[in-house]
């Protein structure tokens, strides 16, 4: 099994693209990039429409190799959906690309599923149906492709319980040497996510960390709920953990590293690479490209 992050907070955008590799097949996981359209009340800076643009062009290189494509939910910075968007990686074209000829292995488009995401996956289906090789709706299931298999979690809550932001499916991929979870917008909030990935003792878990940079406005205690769930696991299970996505829209992202059990890594950091997580620093990207002086703690 060949794991490639493809797009992430920690590079730039908002997304947890994965692609992995078993033998010959190629599995397209979350093929969706997008950005904040407000952050400290600013647009995008500069330095992250052209991470959108490199997201969007890494995502589309991997489409072309893929077999297999799975999406979790509906939410564009997880697809790409059929139409043009500035701050989402899609167009009509670049949707056909990623999907075309491809098995989908998706969430369900009418259980378990809020409003406006049920909307979404109205409009995503009815231009996917006309070009994909199968859909599956993937919602609890097992599948055995022979060289490897992947069993996808019931659905569960895009963070707390109770949330108004809908459900999410985690998918499991297992070669026979190697197993990965692919934890995407659980954010490491809700106890039947949690235990469900410790059930299936992955090797590798990739997971969006809880949202803490919206804490007591949106979440609560999000910082030590995601702590606790994620100790939880990595006791359990010794997994490496690569843990990337919300988290790290948190200038405070590396405090909450310190404090698990073992290092996680980011995409960047799996790909040996500096974190740049822009959209923590819209501010000072802002101030740079008016020709201020603004701290960075990478380079742009």
């Amino acid at each position: 099994m060949k794991i490639i992050p493809l797009a992430s907070e920690s590079l730039g955008v908002r997304s947890l693209a994965t692609y992995v590799k078993i033998g010959k097949t190629g599995i397209l996981i979350d093929p969706g990039a997008a950005l904040g359209p407000k952050r400290y009340s600013l647009p995008p800076a500069k330095a992250e429409l052209e991470a959108l643009m490199k997201a969007r062009e890494r995502i589309q290189s991997y489409a072309k190799k893929a077999d297999i494509v799975t999406i979790s939910h509906y939410h564009y910075d997880h697809h790409t959906p059929f139409f043009e968007g500035i701050y989402e990686s899609s167009s009509p074209e670049k949707a056909r690309e990623v999907y075309e000829g491809k098995i989908l292995l998706i969430k369900h488009p009418k259980e378990n599923i809020n409003f406006s995401q049920r909307k979404r996956a109205w409009n995503f289906l009815k231009e996917a149906e006309k070009i994909a090789k199968k859909i599956e709706y993937a919602d609890g299931r097992f599948f055995d492709f022979g060289e490897f298999i992947m069993e996808f979690s019931p659905a569960v809550s895009h963070g707390s319980e109770g949330t108004k932001l809908g459900f999410v499916i985690m998918v499991m991929v297992d070669d026979g040497t190697k197993r990965l979870v692919h934890a995407s917008d659980i954010q490491l909030l809700n106890r039947k996510a949690v235990e469900w990935i410790i059930k299936q003792m992955p090797d590798i878990l990739i997971t969006g960390g809880p949202p803490t940079y919206l804490e007591g406005y949106r979440v609560k205690d999000a910082w030590n709920t995601g702590l606790k769930n994620l100790n939880e696991i990595i006791k359990e299970t010794n997994a490496q953990v690569i843990l990337d996505h919300h988290l790290i829209r948190d200038k405070r992202y590396l405090e909450f590293f310190a404090q698990l059990e073992k290092d996680p890594l980011t995409f960047a950091r799996f790909l040996k690479r500096e974190d740049k997580p822009l959209e923590a620093y819209r501010k000072e990207l802002h101030k740079i490209e008016k020709g201020e002086d603004a701290e960075l703690p990478f380079k742009i």
